[in-house]
This record gives C-alpha cells, sequence and structure tokens, in this order.
C-alpha cells in the first residue's frame, strides 16, 4: 500500500528519545503512521516496543532533548488519546491492582468515554452501540459478570471492545493475542483484517509471527530502543535480524538434584469430587485428578473454562466447596497453606500484577523464597545469594535494581520464572508462562522447564498454544463445557 502524495501522518515522531531511571530506553525514533496503515511491531524482550506504542499515544512525552518532535493531524475538536485507543497487558493488569470490578458492560461502556470507571451516562444511542460489540466479539453472555471473575483471556477480550468503543482513528495494541485460546484468536484476526478504509489505522506489537492479521502493510524491528528495520512488510520480512542469547545453558547449582520423586509411591496432589465456584458461578464440577509421582501434566481448554482456577485449587489459593477433597503430599491437615507454598512455584500474568509495585526485580525474585507478594523483612545474604544465581542465569542481573515500569513485560516474565526456581521446588505450576516472550527467548525458557522436568521437579502448565508443551507432558487434562474435564495421554 502506498502513502497519498501530500497527506501528512497521523502520527509522526522526529528524533523522540526516552530516558527512565538513567538508562535511554527509546534513542532517536523517527516513525510516521498514516491513515489505512496496519503496522507490526516486532523485536526482543527489553527493545522497546510497549514504550513505543506509548509514546505514540501521548501516554508519556519525550525526554527533552532539543531535537524531539512529535506532531498529531487527527480530526479536529479532539485530543490525541481521545483519537488514539491504546491497549496492553498493564492496562488490564491495573483492574487487578486497583480491583475495579465493574460489570463488563460497564468496562466496554466506559470506552465511549476514555474513562477507567464509569463517570459518564451513556446516551441510548450508546448503549446500542456497545450492546453491539458485545454481540460481535462474543461477550453478550458475559455482560453482567463482574470483571475480575472472567479468565485472562476473556479479561482481554473485554478491554479490545473497551477500546474499539470509542470508534478510535487509530489503535495501538501491545500483545493483544496473548492469553487469547484459538477460536478468539481468529475472531480478533477476522476484526482487525477488515478493509483498510473502513477500519482505524494501527500498530500491533506480537512475539508470534503465526498470530499476525494477514493485512499488514508495513513492519517495524526494534533493538535495545532503536528501530533497526522499518518499510513495507514484503521488505522487512525479507531480512533476518538476529538475536543474541541471553539464557545460560547449565542450571544453578543444586536444581535438580533434590532425592528423586519418582521413587515416591504416594500422589503429590489428589482432588477428589472437587467443585469450584467463582462469583457464584460453578467454574469446575465434580473435579477426580491425581498427581502421582514423576508425572507432567498439561492444561487446556477455551478462555473461562477454568483452567487458572485448577492451578489456583492446587497452589492453596482457591478451596473446593463442601463436599471436596484436596490432598497435598507432606501437608498434613491443619499444616499451614504457607509450608506447600513453598514447596510450589507459580507463575502467572494475576501474579505478575499483583507485584507491580516492587521496588526492585530483584526484590520480585527474593519473595520466592517467602511464597509472598513483597518483603516484610530485608532479604538476607542468602536471599540475596539465591536470588542473583536466578537472575544471573536469565541474564536479568543489569536489570535487578530496575522497578517493574523500568523493564518489559516479557522481562517481568522472567523474573517471575526466576522467582518460582529460586527455591528448587518439587511443582511448578505454569499459567501460560511463555507469554510476553519474543520467539528466542520462548524456546530458550521452555528448554530451560523441560530440564527442571527431567531434573525431578514436577510440572503442571496451562497453555493455549500447543506448540508450548513440553517434551516431557505425557498427559492432558482438557476442561471443556460446564468445567468438566476429561484426561488425554500425550503420545511423545
Amino acid at each position: 500500500m502506498t502513502r497519498a502524495p501530500g497527506k501528512p501522518p497521523l502520527v509522526k515522531l522526529e528524533r523522540c528519545s526516552l530516558v527512565l531511571g538513567g538508562h535511554t530506553v527509546l534513542d532517536r525514533i523517527d516513525f510516521e503512521l498514516h491513515s489505512c496503515e496496519r503496522w507490526a511491531l516486532v523485536g526482543a524482550n527489553g527493545s522497546g516496543k510497549t514504550l513505543l506504542l506509548k509514546l505514540l499515544r501521548g501516554d508519556l512525552w519525550p525526554t527533552p532533548t532539543g531535537e524531539e518532535l512529535r506532531t498529531y493531524q487527527l480530526d479536529a475538536d479532539s485530543t490525541a488519546k481521545e483519537r488514539i485507543a491504546y491497549l496492553g497487558p498493564e492496562r488490564q493488569d491495573r483492574y487487578v491492582r486497583r480491583d475495579w470490578d465493574l460489570s463488563v458492560n460497564q468496562v466496554v461502556t466506559t470506552g465511549l468515554f476514555d474513562e477507567d470507571i464509569p463517570l459518564t451516562r451513556p446516551t441510548r444511542a450508546q448503549c446500542a452501540r456497545v450492546a453491539r460489540l458485545l454481540r460481535r466479539f462474543g461477550l453478550w453472555p458475559l455482560r453482567r459478570r463482574r470483571f475480575l471473575s472472567l479468565s485472562y483471556g476473556q479479561r482481554r477480550l473485554v478491554l479490545v471492545a473497551r477500546a474499539v468503543a470509542g470508534e478510535p482513528q487509530v489503535l495501538l495494541l501491545d500483545e493483544v493475542f496473548n492469553g487469547l485460546d484459538a477460536q478468539v484468536r481468529k475472531l480478533l484476526r477476522k476484526a482487525l483484517e477488515q478493509p483498510g478504509s473502513r477500519g482505524p489505522a494501527w500498530v500491533l506489537s506480537s512475539h508470534r509471527a503465526e498470530e499476525l492479521p494477514a493485512n499488514i502493510t508495513h513492519m517495524a524491528h526494534l533493538r535495545a530502543g532503536q528501530i533497526v528495520a522499518s518499510g513495507p512488510i514484503a521488505a522487512i520480512r525479507a531480512r533476518r535480524i538476529a538475536v543474541p542469547v541471553r539464557i545460560k545453558g547449565k542450571l544453578p547449582r543444586k536444581a535438580g538434584t533434590r532425592p528423586a520423586a519418582r521413587q515416591e509411591t504416594t500422589p503429590l496432589v489428589q482432588i477428589r469430587n472437587a467443585n469450584v465456584y467463582r462469583d457464584y458461578r460453578p467454574v469446575l464440577k465434580d473435579l477426580d485428578w491425581t498427581l502421582r509421582p514423576g508425572e507432567h501434566w498439561a492444561i487446556t481448554g477455551r478462555n473461562g473454562s477454568g483452567k487458572s482456577t485448577l492451578l489456583k485449587l492446587i497452589y492453596g489459593d482457591l478451596h473446593p466447596a463442601l463436599g471436596g477433597t484436596i490432598e497435598r503430599r507432606g501437608v498434613p491437615f491443619g499444616t499451614p497453606i504457607e509450608a506447600w507454598k513453598r514447596r510450589t512455584g507459580l507463575v502467572s500474568p494475576e501474579l505478575q500484577a499483583e507485584h507491580f509495585r516492587a521496588t526492585s526485580i530483584e526484590e520480585i525474585v527474593v519473595s520466592g523464597r517467602h511464597a509472598s507478594v513483597g518483603l516484610d523483612f530485608p532479604p538476607t545474604r542468602t536471599d540475596r545469594s539465591a536470588a542473583r544465581r536466578w537472575l544471573d542465569f536469565f541474564g536479568l542481573t543489569e536489570l535487578a535494581r530496575r522497578g517493574p515500569r523500568e523493564v518489559s513485560y516479557g522481562q517481568m516474565r522472567l523474573a517471575l520464572i526466576a522467582r518460582a526456581m529460586v527455591l528448587h521446588p518439587d511443582l511448578l505450576l505454569l499459567d501460560e508462562p511463555f507469554t510476553g516472550l519474543d520467539a528466542d527467548l520462548r524456546k530458550q525458557v521452555a528448554e530451560l522447564v523441560e530440564q527442571v522436568a527431567r531434573g525431578g521437579t514436577q510440572v503442571v502448565m496451562a497453555v493455549h498454544h500447543e506448540a508450548d508443551l513440553l517434551p516431557s507432558i505425557s498427559y492432558v487434562l482438557r476442561i471443556g463445557a460446564g468445567g468438566r474435564a476429561r484426561v488425554q495421554t500425550r503420545k511423545s
């Protein structure tokens, strides 16, 4: 697609830099977005994709250098933020951090006015538009549900509907396909693939090439805060831009050297006749499931089927309704659940949101030694030593003193995986663990978890992408409609 001659760009950045915490995270960026263009923004974790999207919208100001210029040519009688919609993982996490438990209908309605909470009463016509969007995105049955009772993927889809509610000229989507099942990803791609003259211009970041909509016109590749290649999609895809390997090949000392779990005969976890309710609704029904020594499981199912709920049940954040039981090896009745959590590593999007107020990445990793969010006491020398080994392993040493706002979403995910591994757990619970990781890093982390699984730690992981399943996974628990689960044996 060629740009109309003489027509100014909707958004233009010239020589824009961004310095956070004394670190240059974007360096002399030049970028133009014209109407009807669809951009893919790619690059490794920490390359600056999210910050560039925020800079385009106006959520961040360029660091003053005397050279920077940011201009908008949008519809008259509106501000840039009114005509540019942004959706990223941090915006979704904000609802968790601030406990904004609005109804789905209310969340989408706030998009009409770019409000975080309902402040403006919608007109009848605006209510009708919200209803159309709820039906378009398959959210009508959920319209009265509370936002925080939804699954991660369902929340993401609600926020997509919210983003388009105000009919923006520009749509900025940061890793928007994260947490969505295959059918919902297909639905969202179809919505983005409408003819260019009918929809907004958009910029979409993604780490999975197979997720990108078919109508992308341009691509920009970021590396270390600089745009190293940009232009029409065909020209950029023809180039190969190398990404350095970051994870070390050998696990930190003591990983995988605990007594072999296969000599045990008692199940690590045994669930009987479990029913779990969320927001007064049944999510899991009549669940019978046993995790025997040496087994590794995957949990699959549609958005909202109950995958994350099951992981929370195993971890101890949720409990079965009266009549159901859950037994954990080495945790007799009456034992504080913290004793179990110190033997169990957990990685999840909600846990990532809860750590947003941490003072540093090192603090997040140290907190894994206490199964806590934050620290009640200063870390000991042993705490710091253990954390530094895993920070070093994941290539996060240089980021150890930075806060969550100063690293990318993918780098935060790496910190959570390091946190989960810091005590070399008996059980590793992974809820979409590779979300936010670039392709190269995703492969390396998968190889790491495979090493951990072969070393004696049992793994239970919830995934939407079949390619994310580890070779060690031998059983799949597929949760279907109505919260009922069935077991499948996976052929290696």
